[in-house]
């Protein structure tokens, strides 16, 4: 070990990898679920429902933060021992790489079924995509895949910060973090309430409804530090162990919290009448959101810490499956649903039918399709085979 170096709990994590598992699971019933609701989507169902809406509207809130705060913490894993340099090769080809790949091969089907109709097939449309006009006047576009491009970008603007945690001159700064973060008010209050400044400084310039994700700092900002708060909470062992001891009084405060989130949400949706001005109520379910966000990704990560770092022999297998499996499942859910959704069937056998037979067939194609082939692998991220048994084989 280099004398300039700290030494930093390297070993697998399997709560993480639990939930990791977990929130694309969420993913996977979240899309689904995009079908159905009346919120606003490249493709719906001829018949619409608001009952989804009631479980969705509070993960939306959570589920790519909670990625990307176990991202955070995965990534200054992955720094390991090595350089800069070597760590920059690294993401290109784990994350940009992939993010290519996938804007020419896996998102286009998305973009096609949603303008199906006025093409004469696939490669009649397919042609489009090299106008390089971007969505939604053209056919050129990132669709889901904003996360892999996200995680890219975070990963080289925290760069300094992983190299700076690993070296000797973080001990105070950890110290210092460590004493601000180990109380359960600490813990729950100073980095949401981060975000809100965050928010409050950049959303007037960004509002929601001219959302584009390449240029929407006030997204890209919120999404940033739940990554860097990742890097950050993993850094310290004690700040890390503190968060799953205190998991009890997390619960309660996110459980309290969402009573305003819900009251708001009701109001909008006519099941309550609030005697409060419209203004006010939508300001205070946008604060509200933000501190439920926070408080139900560290909640997550405190009870995941205590109930789920257990390994599986099928846990290994499963999560190297993750990434490919997240580039696939939105453009399945598409393809899939065109179908199903002009079946005669109610809501509920089309939701479960597009859920199972996309979970399905995404195992399937990684099976038989990605895993064994080192160029599929390639192209989807992953470790060549060759170097996967080796590193089998040393553990």
């Amino acid at each position: 070990m280099n004398a300039h170096t700290l030494p930093i709990n390297d070993q697998r994590r399997h709560d993480l990898d639990w939930l990791r598992l977990i929130a694309i699971i969420i993913l996977l019933f979240f899309h689904t679920g995009m079908w159905f609701n009346h919120w606003g989507w490249h493709v719906k169902n001829n018949e619409l429902s608001y009952s989804f809406q009631y479980w969705m509207v509070w993960s939306h809130y959570f589920r790519m933060p909670l990625l990307l705060f176990i991202s955070g913490a995965g990534t200054l894993m992955a720094m390991g021992k090595r350089t800069p340099s070597q760590f920059r090769r690294e993401r290109f080809r784990r994350l940009f790489i992939p993010l290519v790949f996938g804007m020419f091969v896996v998102v286009p089907p998305q973009i096609y079924y949603e303008h199906i109709k006025e093409y004469n097939g696939y490669w009649d449309f397919y042609k489009t995509v090299f106008n390089f006009v971007p969505y939604p006047k053209g056919s050129f576009s990132w669709h889901h895949l904003w996360f892999i491009l996200y995680l890219f970008i975070y990963s080289l603007l925290a760069l300094p910060l992983l190299t700076f945690l690993r070296s000797v001159r973080s001990v105070k700064f950890r110290e210092k973090v460590f004493s601000f973060l180990s109380t359960p008010a600490g813990l729950l209050f100073i980095p949401s309430i981060l975000l809100l400044v965050t928010q409050i400084l950049l959303r007037p310039f960004f509002p929601e409804e001219t959302h584009d994700l390449i240029k929407d700092w006030a997204y890209f900002t919120f999404y940033f530090l739940f990554f860097v708060y990742g890097i950050v909470c993993y850094s310290n062992p004690n700040l890390w162990n503190s968060i799953g001891m205190n998991r009890k009084f997390l619960l309660t405060v996110l459980l309290v919290s969402l009573i305003p989130f819900y009251v708001c949400y009701f109001h909008f949706r006519g099941l309550l009448v609030l005697p409060l001005t419209e203004d006010t109520i939508e300001t205070t379910f946008d604060v509200t959101a933000i501190f439920v966000s926070w408080f139900t990704v560290i909640t997550i990560i405190a009870y995941g810490q205590h109930y789920l770092n257990k390994p599986h022999r099928w846990l290994t297998i499963a999560n190297e499956g993750l990434y490919p499996f997240y580039i696939l499942h939105q453009t399945v859910i598409i393809a899939i649903g065109y179908y199903i959704v002009q079946l005669p069937w109610g809501i509920a056998a089309k939701y479960w039918t597009i859920s199972f037979l996309t979970l399905l067939s995404c195992v399937a194609f990684y099976l038989a399709v990605i895993r064994p082939f080192n160029a599929m692998r390639f192209v989807f991220g992953m470790k060549p085979k060759k170097k996967e048994k080796e590193l089998l084989a040393k553990e």
